[in-house]
């Protein structure tokens, strides 16, 4: 079957690892279903993939891609939860949990194949495409806001780095539930659509907010991590999930952080309980996946050059044609 997949890990040239071709489709397996791929959409996480972060030698060649949406043997309409081991299910209760691609083939393919346990309806008011950006960045975003940062309808946030899968999912979903949202991006035109999105002010980077906010969604790091301690107020929240500028702050912010008691909250994924909660919430408030571009498979190289350029606004979709 035709794939994307990592071929080398190359830590300063992610792209030149990776590879366009055939691998084996998968065997069906006790606990596992096998999936056709509608959709699939790129993360960060596939560019980390290519640098070795999270995924060894040994493992290659490895097929890319952990969000997916498609249609298992049975002919049913299904969205993939990207975290297998969670629960023991398809795997054994003492495997560590993984995120697909670290252990197992991705979704870059015609087919792919996961724990039964790992698939769940897809909402027959999203399509393919829009089903296939929420299992690994707007699950991420759903988990900072809802479980991690605890606001609630009327509170403030900080979205930092507005363009990214991330924070748009946090602009989209927080206008949403009813927060006050900030944003912030170098870009110009990346600060005009997450005014569009529902952000009541979007910001260059560094700015001083209007107001102090009751949470920080950070997904940037070490460029902004000042901003966003500062940005908080007594008693705030601030929720990594990434840090794609480096993890290493000049400043760490330690006096102010102890002084107005401020949380730190690191945060990955979400669970499949919070993923049907977010499929749930999407088919019945009418909130949609931002989708920068959507391209065939085999023009998935585009996408990554996009992606590691950081010129998208939003999900970036890879499709099958079958």
């Amino acid at each position: 079957m035709f794939a994307v997949y990592a071929a080398r890990i190359d830590r300063d040239q992610p792209l030149a690892g990776l590879e366009l071709g055939e691998r084996p489709a998968p065997e069906a397996r006790p606990g596992w279903s096998v999936v056709t791929v509608k959709a699939a959409s790129l993360n960060h996480h596939d560019l980390w993939s290519l640098r070795g972060v999270g995924l060894a030698e040994d493992k290659l060649p490895m097929i890319l891609g952990c969000d997916a949406a498609g249609v298992d043997e049975d002919g049913n309409e299904v969205v993939l939860h990207s975290v297998i081991g969670q629960s023991g299910h398809g795997v054994g209760p003492k495997e560590p949990r993984s995120i697909l691609t670290e252990r197992y083939q991705g979704t870059f393919a015609e087919q792919v194949a996961v724990p039964t346990w790992n698939l769940l309806p897809k909402p027959k008011e999203l399509s393919f495409e829009e089903a296939a950006c929420l299992p690994t960045a707007w699950l991420t975003a759903y988990r900072m806001l809802f479980t991690n940062a605890g606001v609630r309808p009327g509170d403030s946030v900080l979205v930092q780095g507005a363009g990214g899968g991330v924070a748009t999912a946090a602009i989209v979903l927080g206008k949403a539930a009813g927060l006050r949202v900030f944003a912030t991006s170098r870009d110009e035109a990346k600060r005009k659509r997450a005014v569009e999105l529902g952000a009541v002010e979007a910001l260059e980077s560094g700015a001083r907010l209007p107001q102090r906010v009751d949470a920080v969604i950070e997904t940037v790091g070490a460029a902004t991590w000042s901003h966003s301690v500062k940005s908080l107020k007594p008693g705030g929240t601030l929720v990594i999930s990434g840090a794609t500028s480096g993890d290493r702050p000049s400043h760490a912010e330690l006096t102010r952080i102890f002084f107005l008691e401020l949380k730190i909250v690191g945060s990955t994924m979400g669970t499949k309980d919070e993923l049907e909660d977010l499929l749930s919430f999407c088919a019945a408030a009418g909130v949609r996946p931002v989708i920068d571009e959507v391209l065939p498979l085999d023009r998935a190289r585009e996408g990554f050059a996009r992606m590691e350029s950081g010129g998208q606004f939003g999900k970036i979709v890879l499709t099958n044609g079958q």
